[in-house]
């Protein structure tokens, strides 16, 4: 059973006081059924939408009868998984993620200790490779990451140079040749990954470092989004350097210093899941008005398959609900040995495992693969529909039309004319 807070009314504290007065409070019970009814709710509200197809003669009268069919093309909504080079030349792989996914994350051959693992030795080759397949697939691509604040994942010679001007030079290069080289092919850019806990840059380079990491990056891909990235937001409540109040007041910080934010990545690791404290703090970060994405996805492989498939199912079915969050990314890259960071979605025969059963069950709710019907006495068929790319086909007697259309996110139906021709 789920609760929600409810506060009546509340007594500020003065200047010289140190305790709020709360007067009334509550807990809301919420039954595991009600708490699924509003995720379908809003599932129905935000990632749906009404459509009203009008079919009319060549003389614009009314045709009852009329046979309509809609199919799906493409969904709207961003749902990948990272990837790494195991997936180049393995043929299996590829079929499988391109069955499943729109999105694509590089699971570390974006990261600067891979493309440049010595001094002016570029490597960019697997990066190159795995793009090509990403563009071949029809998906979009993340960039992860432009720089990591932690300092075990920095490269060990960024780390070992010994003045603020050198390792300026540094970061304005890596900046510089890694958007210079992909300018426009990535949707996103994590630029400060992690910074929520660890500062290595900003601990030689000053407290501008970030503030002038962004403005570099704008400059160098203005088309990219640009992302902060980070742990145990979501995750648990215990983490003070990263929660939602940390995390908003980090942006503002930045946000006073001049750099225009455009969203919030949540890595998403979890143990087990707090699904009313996710919703809390999604609500809370969601009145920044960004684009909020849960980046990196799994549970934790502490857990037998059955749970980490349970849980995984609460946490996306949470974030596909959520009106401000628009994307989800899963962390299973497989690796060479059949195995992934903390969850696969299947074995190393691409049989699912429970986590992959889950993510393919979801995927077929999440989508209208077709729609069949009849115009009315009025000459019109309404359905609801998953927002995304659709064709549609009328027929009536010997005459047809087909066409295409997209649906945005909108609170409006959205009506379609079609006028068959004799």
């Amino acid at each position: 059973m789920q609760f929600s807070l409810l506060i009546h009314s509340l007594q500020a504290a003065t200047a010289n006081a140190s305790m709020v007065s709360i007067r009334s409070a509550s807990l809301q019970p919420f039954s595991p059924e009600q708490w699924s009814q509003h995720r379908e709710d809003r599932i129905q509200l935000i990632r749906k939408r009404f459509v009203n197809v009008h079919v009319s003669d060549n003389s614009g009268g009314r045709v009852v009868g009329a046979k309509v069919a809609v199919h799906q093309m493409s969904r709207d909504f961003p749902f990948g998984s990272a990837i790494s080079k195991t997936i180049l030349d393995n043929k299996p792989y590829q079929d499988w993620f391109k069955k499943r996914f729109n999105a694509a994350v590089f699971e570390n051959e974006l990261k600067w200790y891979a493309t440049e693992p010595a001094p002016g030795k570029e490597d960019y080759a697997l990066a190159d490779q795995l793009l090509q397949f990403v563009q071949s697939s029809d998906a979009v691509a993340r960039g992860h990451n432009i720089f990591w604040e932690d300092p075990k994942y920095t490269p060990w010679w960024v780390k070992n140079l010994t003045s603020a001007d050198q390792l300026r030079a540094a970061v304005a290069g890596r900046i510089e040749s890694l958007l210079s080289r992909y300018k426009g092919d990535f949707v996103h850019w994590d630029v400060s990954n992690e910074m929520l806990h660890f500062d290595f840059y900003e601990s030689r380079l000053g407290r501008n470092a970030t503030t002038d990491f962004f403005r570099t990056a704008k400059r160098a891909d203005p088309l990219a989004t640009l992302f902060l990235n980070d742990f145990n937001v979501v995750e648990v409540c215990d983490d003070l350097s990263s929660s939602a109040d940390s995390y908003v007041s980090r942006l503002r910080q930045l946000a006073d210093a001049g750099v225009t934010f455009e969203g919030i990545g949540l890595e998403a690791h979890f143990g087990r899941p707090n699904i009313p404290y996710v919703r809390a703090v999604l609500d809370k970060l969601g009145t920044l008005r960004l684009p909020i994405w849960l980046t990196e996805v799994d549970i934790s492989n502490a857990l037998d398959a059955k749970t980490q498939a349970a849980y995984l199912e609460e946490v996306l079915r949470e974030g596909f609900a959520h009106p401000s969050v628009d994307g989800i990314m899963l962390w299973t890259a497989m690796d060479a040995n059949a195995s992934c960071y903390q969850m696969c979605l299947t074995d190393g025969n691409f049989t699912n495992l429970p986590a992959g059963d889950v993510v393919d069950r979801l995927l077929g709710e999440w989508q209208t693969r077709e729609v069949l019907g009849a115009t009315n006495d009025r000459g019109s068929f309404n359905f609801s529909a998953f927002l995304g790319e659709y064709k549609l086909s009328v027929t009536y007697l010997n005459s047809s039309a087909e066409g295409t259309f997209s649906l945005a996110r909108s609170d409006d139906t959205k009506h379609i004319t079609i006028r068959l021709q004799p």
